[in-house]
Protein backbone atom coordinates (compact mmCIF):
# COMPACT_ATOMS: atom_id res chain seq x y z
CA UNK A 1 0.00 0.00 0.00
CA UNK A 2 1.25 3.29 -1.06
CA UNK A 3 1.17 5.96 1.80
CA UNK A 4 2.81 9.19 2.09
CA UNK A 5 4.70 9.48 5.68
CA UNK A 6 3.37 13.31 5.32
CA UNK A 7 0.24 14.10 5.93
CA UNK A 8 -2.76 15.56 7.78
CA UNK A 9 -6.27 14.65 9.80
CA UNK A 10 -9.23 16.07 11.88
CA UNK A 11 -12.05 14.78 13.77
CA UNK A 12 -14.38 15.96 16.17
CA UNK A 13 -17.54 14.89 18.59
CA UNK A 14 -18.21 14.90 22.02
CA UNK A 15 -16.83 13.49 25.12
CA UNK A 16 -19.25 13.33 27.80
CA UNK A 17 -20.21 17.31 28.21
CA UNK A 18 -17.11 18.32 26.42
CA UNK A 19 -16.70 19.35 22.74
CA UNK A 20 -13.17 17.61 21.87
CA UNK A 21 -11.26 18.17 18.27
CA UNK A 22 -8.53 16.31 17.65
CA UNK A 23 -5.45 17.29 14.94
CA UNK A 24 -3.26 14.65 13.67
CA UNK A 25 -0.11 15.52 11.52
CA UNK A 26 2.53 13.19 10.40
CA UNK A 27 6.37 13.72 8.59
CA UNK A 28 8.74 11.56 8.00
CA UNK A 29 10.67 9.22 10.30
CA UNK A 30 12.48 6.10 10.28
CA UNK A 31 9.87 4.65 12.93
CA UNK A 32 6.96 5.12 14.59
CA UNK A 33 7.55 8.04 16.99
CA UNK A 34 4.13 9.72 18.55
CA UNK A 35 3.86 12.97 20.57
CA UNK A 36 0.21 13.06 22.37
CA UNK A 37 -0.67 16.40 23.28
CA UNK A 38 -3.72 16.07 25.31
CA UNK A 39 -6.17 18.27 28.04
CA UNK A 40 -5.72 17.38 31.33
CA UNK A 41 -9.26 15.66 31.74
CA UNK A 42 -7.60 13.17 29.29
CA UNK A 43 -4.24 12.47 30.28
CA UNK A 44 -4.95 9.44 32.33
CA UNK A 45 -6.18 7.93 28.51
CA UNK A 46 -2.62 8.88 27.20
CA UNK A 47 -1.64 5.08 26.85
CA UNK A 48 -5.13 4.13 24.62
CA UNK A 49 -4.59 7.06 22.35
CA UNK A 50 -0.91 6.01 21.99
CA UNK A 51 -1.84 2.28 21.03
CA UNK A 52 -5.10 3.78 18.65
CA UNK A 53 -2.45 5.76 16.94
CA UNK A 54 0.06 2.59 16.78
CA UNK A 55 -2.57 0.27 15.32
CA UNK A 56 -2.94 2.98 12.09
CA UNK A 57 0.61 4.52 11.79
CA UNK A 58 3.58 2.16 11.13
CA UNK A 59 6.16 4.42 10.25
CA UNK A 60 6.28 8.52 10.79
CA UNK A 61 6.80 11.28 13.59
CA UNK A 62 3.29 11.71 14.61
CA UNK A 63 1.47 14.85 16.38
CA UNK A 64 -1.61 14.13 17.83
CA UNK A 65 -2.96 17.45 19.94
CA UNK A 66 -6.99 17.48 21.34
CA UNK A 67 -8.59 20.61 22.01
CA UNK A 68 -12.12 20.23 24.67
CA UNK A 69 -14.01 23.06 25.45
CA UNK A 70 -17.50 23.03 27.24
CA UNK A 71 -20.81 22.48 25.55
CA UNK A 72 -23.06 25.20 25.33
CA UNK A 73 -25.70 23.73 27.47
CA UNK A 74 -23.31 21.87 29.81
CA UNK A 75 -25.32 21.76 33.00
CA UNK A 76 -24.09 24.43 35.86
CA UNK A 77 -23.78 23.66 39.44
CA UNK A 78 -25.53 25.95 41.95
CA UNK A 79 -24.33 24.92 45.81
CA UNK A 80 -28.18 24.78 47.19
CA UNK A 81 -26.82 25.77 51.02
CA UNK A 82 -24.37 28.72 49.95
CA UNK A 83 -27.73 30.26 47.89
CA UNK A 84 -30.02 29.89 50.93
CA UNK A 85 -27.27 31.31 53.13
CA UNK A 86 -26.52 33.91 50.58
CA UNK A 87 -30.24 34.93 50.32
CA UNK A 88 -30.39 35.07 53.95
CA UNK A 89 -27.33 37.50 54.59
CA UNK A 90 -28.25 39.86 51.68
CA UNK A 91 -31.97 39.58 53.12
CA UNK A 92 -30.57 40.74 56.68
CA UNK A 93 -28.82 43.46 54.99
CA UNK A 94 -31.59 44.91 53.65
CA UNK A 95 -33.76 44.83 56.67
CA UNK A 96 -30.98 46.50 58.25
CA UNK A 97 -30.15 49.31 56.60
CA UNK A 98 -33.77 49.71 55.68
CA UNK A 99 -33.49 49.18 51.74
CA UNK A 100 -36.35 48.68 49.15
CA UNK A 101 -36.50 46.90 46.71
CA UNK A 102 -35.93 43.06 48.20
CA UNK A 103 -33.69 40.75 47.28
CA UNK A 104 -33.58 39.01 43.73
CA UNK A 105 -32.74 36.00 42.02
CA UNK A 106 -29.54 37.54 40.03
CA UNK A 107 -28.16 39.34 42.77
CA UNK A 108 -28.01 35.90 45.04
CA UNK A 109 -26.39 34.43 41.98
CA UNK A 110 -23.63 36.68 41.79
CA UNK A 111 -22.68 36.06 45.37
CA UNK A 112 -18.78 34.15 45.45
CA UNK A 113 -19.35 29.98 45.52
CA UNK A 114 -23.08 30.13 44.87
CA UNK A 115 -22.85 29.27 41.33
CA UNK A 116 -20.17 27.53 39.67
CA UNK A 117 -19.22 25.88 36.48
CA UNK A 118 -18.55 21.95 36.86
CA UNK A 119 -14.45 21.03 36.77
CA UNK A 120 -13.44 20.07 33.13
CA UNK A 121 -12.60 16.86 34.70
CA UNK A 122 -16.05 16.11 35.54
CA UNK A 123 -17.19 16.59 32.15
CA UNK A 124 -14.96 14.10 30.42
CA UNK A 125 -16.88 11.15 29.31
CA UNK A 126 -15.18 7.90 28.64
CA UNK A 127 -11.76 6.89 27.08
CA UNK A 128 -14.17 4.91 24.49
CA UNK A 129 -15.78 8.08 23.00
CA UNK A 130 -11.81 9.72 22.81
CA UNK A 131 -10.81 6.76 21.17
CA UNK A 132 -13.83 7.20 18.08
CA UNK A 133 -12.81 10.97 17.32
CA UNK A 134 -9.01 10.29 17.83
CA UNK A 135 -9.40 7.49 14.93
CA UNK A 136 -11.61 9.47 13.24
CA UNK A 137 -8.44 11.68 12.72
CA UNK A 138 -6.46 9.20 11.91
CA UNK A 139 -8.99 7.49 8.98
CA UNK A 140 -8.40 11.21 8.19
CA UNK A 141 -4.81 11.12 7.75
CA UNK A 142 -4.68 8.11 6.28
CA UNK A 143 -6.97 8.70 3.32
CA UNK A 144 -4.51 12.36 3.03
CA UNK A 145 -1.58 10.20 2.90
CA UNK A 146 -2.99 7.60 0.31
CA UNK A 147 -3.49 10.70 -1.87
CA UNK A 148 -0.59 11.78 -1.56
CA UNK A 149 1.50 8.46 -1.82
CA UNK A 150 -0.44 7.61 -5.20
CA UNK A 151 0.78 10.84 -6.90
CA UNK A 152 4.74 9.90 -5.71
CA UNK A 153 4.15 6.63 -6.96
CA UNK A 154 3.04 8.15 -10.58
CA UNK A 155 6.83 10.11 -9.98
CA UNK A 156 8.45 6.53 -9.04
CA UNK A 157 7.19 5.12 -11.95
CA UNK A 158 8.05 8.30 -14.51
CA UNK A 159 11.72 7.77 -12.74
CA UNK A 160 11.35 4.17 -13.02
CA UNK A 161 11.09 4.20 -16.97
CA UNK A 162 14.48 6.95 -16.98
CA UNK A 163 15.96 4.06 -15.31
CA UNK A 164 15.37 1.35 -17.80
CA UNK A 165 16.04 3.49 -20.63
CA UNK A 166 19.87 3.90 -19.32
CA UNK A 167 20.13 0.27 -18.72
CA UNK A 168 19.02 -0.55 -22.07
CA UNK A 169 21.35 1.90 -23.76
CA UNK A 170 24.30 0.18 -21.17
CA UNK A 171 22.83 -3.49 -22.53
CA UNK A 172 23.21 -1.93 -25.85
CA UNK A 173 26.70 -0.73 -25.46
CA UNK A 174 27.81 -3.61 -23.80
CA UNK A 175 29.10 -5.68 -26.33
CA UNK A 176 30.48 -3.47 -28.77
CA UNK A 177 32.83 -1.39 -26.27
CA UNK A 178 34.47 -5.29 -26.06
CA UNK A 179 34.98 -5.49 -29.29
CA UNK A 180 36.39 -2.22 -29.18
CA UNK A 181 38.45 -3.08 -26.40
CA UNK A 182 39.55 -6.62 -28.24
CA UNK A 183 40.85 -4.93 -31.66
CA UNK A 184 42.48 -1.82 -29.45
CA UNK A 185 44.17 -4.84 -27.18
CA UNK A 186 45.29 -6.92 -30.74
CA UNK A 187 46.69 -3.86 -32.30
CA UNK A 188 48.12 -2.72 -29.38
CA UNK A 189 50.30 -6.47 -28.93
CA UNK A 190 51.11 -6.15 -32.69
CA UNK A 191 52.78 -3.03 -32.07
CA UNK A 192 54.70 -4.07 -29.06
CA UNK A 193 55.77 -6.93 -30.88
CA UNK A 194 57.34 -4.94 -33.37
CA UNK A 195 57.03 -8.15 -36.06
CA UNK A 196 57.79 -10.75 -33.95
CA UNK A 197 55.34 -13.59 -34.04
CA UNK A 198 52.55 -13.78 -31.48
CA UNK A 199 50.99 -16.22 -29.72
CA UNK A 200 47.44 -15.72 -30.82
CA UNK A 201 46.18 -18.96 -28.54
CA UNK A 202 47.61 -16.66 -25.50
CA UNK A 203 46.49 -13.69 -27.28
CA UNK A 204 42.66 -14.87 -27.45
CA UNK A 205 43.22 -16.20 -23.61
CA UNK A 206 44.00 -12.91 -22.39
CA UNK A 207 40.76 -11.06 -24.51
CA UNK A 208 38.92 -13.83 -22.39
CA UNK A 209 39.79 -12.70 -19.36
CA UNK A 210 39.37 -9.27 -20.27
CA UNK A 211 35.80 -9.75 -21.82
CA UNK A 212 34.94 -11.66 -18.56
CA UNK A 213 36.02 -8.89 -16.48
CA UNK A 214 34.09 -6.47 -18.63
CA UNK A 215 31.40 -8.37 -18.87
CA UNK A 216 28.06 -6.36 -17.33
CA UNK A 217 25.36 -8.71 -18.22
CA UNK A 218 24.80 -10.38 -14.76
CA UNK A 219 24.92 -6.35 -13.19
CA UNK A 220 22.29 -5.53 -15.78
CA UNK A 221 20.08 -8.78 -15.48
CA UNK A 222 19.99 -8.47 -11.52
CA UNK A 223 19.49 -4.49 -11.94
CA UNK A 224 16.36 -5.91 -13.93
CA UNK A 225 14.62 -7.43 -11.59
CA UNK A 226 15.08 -4.94 -8.85
CA UNK A 227 12.97 -2.91 -11.14
CA UNK A 228 10.64 -5.72 -11.48
CA UNK A 229 10.56 -5.73 -7.86
CA UNK A 230 9.88 -2.35 -7.32
CA UNK A 231 7.15 -1.96 -10.05
CA UNK A 232 4.91 -4.87 -7.77
CA UNK A 233 5.16 -3.31 -4.81
CA UNK A 234 4.25 -0.08 -6.02
CA UNK A 235 1.47 -1.98 -8.02
CA UNK A 236 0.50 -3.94 -4.69
CA UNK A 237 -3.06 -2.90 -3.26
CA UNK A 238 -2.69 -4.70 0.36
CA UNK A 239 -2.45 -3.14 3.49
CA UNK A 240 1.15 -3.23 4.67
CA UNK A 241 3.00 -0.37 4.17
CA UNK A 242 6.41 -1.02 1.42
CA UNK A 243 8.64 2.14 2.24
CA UNK A 244 11.28 0.20 3.88
CA UNK A 245 11.03 -2.58 0.88
CA UNK A 246 11.47 -0.08 -1.51
CA UNK A 247 14.37 1.66 0.47
CA UNK A 248 16.42 -1.77 0.02
CA UNK A 249 15.39 -2.54 -3.07
CA UNK A 250 16.97 0.90 -3.70
CA UNK A 251 20.24 0.16 -2.30
CA UNK A 252 20.87 -2.73 -4.51
CA UNK A 253 20.21 -0.74 -7.37
CA UNK A 254 22.84 1.80 -7.08
CA UNK A 255 25.14 -1.55 -5.78
CA UNK A 256 24.80 -2.91 -9.17
CA UNK A 257 25.23 0.69 -10.56
CA UNK A 258 28.30 1.29 -9.18
CA UNK A 259 29.75 -2.50 -10.21
CA UNK A 260 28.30 -1.97 -13.74
CA UNK A 261 30.18 1.37 -13.29
CA UNK A 262 34.00 0.12 -12.04
CA UNK A 263 33.80 -2.41 -15.06
CA UNK A 264 32.31 -0.07 -17.78
CA UNK A 265 36.31 1.25 -18.78
CA UNK A 266 34.32 3.29 -21.52
CA UNK A 267 33.34 6.98 -21.42
CA UNK A 268 29.69 6.36 -23.19
CA UNK A 269 28.96 3.54 -19.96
CA UNK A 270 29.96 5.89 -17.86
CA UNK A 271 28.09 8.82 -18.79
CA UNK A 272 25.32 6.19 -18.55
CA UNK A 273 26.08 5.12 -15.13
CA UNK A 274 26.22 8.82 -13.82
CA UNK A 275 22.84 9.59 -15.16
CA UNK A 276 21.68 6.22 -13.72
CA UNK A 277 22.78 7.28 -10.53
CA UNK A 278 21.45 10.62 -10.79
CA UNK A 279 17.56 8.76 -11.27
CA UNK A 280 18.35 6.66 -8.28
CA UNK A 281 18.98 9.85 -6.00
CA UNK A 282 16.43 11.20 -6.73
CA UNK A 283 13.89 8.20 -6.09
CA UNK A 284 15.76 7.83 -3.06
CA UNK A 285 14.44 11.43 -2.06
CA UNK A 286 10.84 9.92 -2.63
CA UNK A 287 10.62 6.93 -1.34
CA UNK A 288 11.94 8.54 2.11
CA UNK A 289 8.52 9.90 2.09
CA UNK A 290 6.89 6.65 1.86
CA UNK A 291 5.65 4.85 4.59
Amino acid sequence: MIRSMTGYGQAEGTVGALRVVVDVRTVNHRFFSPSIKLPSAFGRWETEVREAMRLKVSRGHVTLTARAERLADAPVAIDHERFAAAAAQLKALVDANGLSGGVDLASVLRMPDVMSAPREEDLSGTVTELVAIVEGALDALQRARAEEGERLALVLRQRLEAVSGALSRIAARAPERIVAHRDRLRESVRELAGGVAVDEARLAEEIAILADRMDVAEELDRFQSHIVAFRSALDESGGEPVGKRLGFLLQEMLREANTTGSKAADAPILHEVVGLKEELERIREQVENLE
